[in-house]
C-alpha cells in the first residue's frame, strides 16, 4: 500500500486527536489505495453501471470524515473501515437497483480474487452480504477475515494485525470461511 505506514498512522492519530489539518495531509497518501479498492469492487460490474470508482471513494471518504473523533488504530484499520463502508455503499446501491428492476441486473464479484487459488466464482454481492451476516452470527472472526481480505484487499499479515490474531489463524479462517460461503451461496442460488 502506498504511503509509509508510520506516516499514515501518525496522521490518523492526529486526526483522532482533533487535528483537521492532518485530514488534509492524509487524503493524498490514501486516495490511490482507496481507488484501487473501489476499482476491485467495480471491475465485474455490468456495463452502464451508474456508480463509478471515484464516486464510491468519495462517498466512503465523506462518511469517514463525518465522524467526529474516529478511533483509528493504524493504517490497516483505516483501510479496513474504508472497505467496510464501500461494501455497505455497494450493497445499498445493488439492493436499490434490484428493487427498481425487480431482480434485474445484480452486482457480481469473484470470491476468489483475494484468495490463493485460481478458480473464480461470480457471486451476487447482495447474496454475499447476506451470507456474511449469517457467518458473522456463527463466527464473527471468520466474517471479519473475509471482509478484510476480500473487501479491503488486506494481506494475511495486515488482516492479522487488525484483528490481533496470528497469520496462521487468518489463513485457517480464510479457508474455512470461503468454503462455508461457497456452500451457502450455492444453496441460496438453487
Amino acid at each position: 500500500m502506498p504511503g509509509s505506514s508510520s506516516q499514515v498512522t501518525e496522521l490518523l492519530v492526529r486526526w483522532r486527536g482533533g487535528d483537521r489539518e492532518a485530514l488534509d495531509s492524509l487524503l493524498p497518501l490514501v486516495y490511490d489505495e482507496l481507488r484501487r479498492i473501489a476499482r476491485h469492487y467495480l471491475q465485474g460490474e455490468r456495463p452502464g453501471h451508474t456508480l463509478q470508482s471515484t464516486a464510491l471513494v468519495n462517498e466512503a471518504y465523506v462518511r469517514m470524515v463525518a465522524q467526529d473523533f474516529p478511533l483509528w488504530q493504524n493504517r490497516a484499520h483505516f483501510f479496513a473501515v474504508a472497505a467496510q463502508l464501500m461494501r455497505q455503499i455497494l450493497v445499498d446501491h445493488a439492493r436499490t437497483h434490484r428493487a427498481s428492476k425487480r431482480g434485474g441486473d445484480v452486482y457480481k464479484v469473484s470470491l476468489d480474487e483475494a484468495g490463493d487459488q485460481p478458480q473464480a466464482t461470480d457471486v451476487d454481492i447482495v447474496a454475499l452480504d447476506d451470507a456474511l451476516k449469517n457467518l458473522a452470527e456463527m463466527d464473527s472472526q471468520q466474517s471479519k477475515v473475509v471482509e478484510l481480505k476480500f473487501f479491503a484487499g488486506l494481506s494475511i499479515e495486515d488482516t492479522a494485525e487488525v484483528l490481533g490474531i496470528s497469520a496462521s489463524t487468518v489463513k485457517r479462517d480464510w479457508i474455512t470461511a470461503r468454503a462455508w460461503l461457497y456452500r451457502e451461496l450455492d444453496r441460496s442460488s438453487t
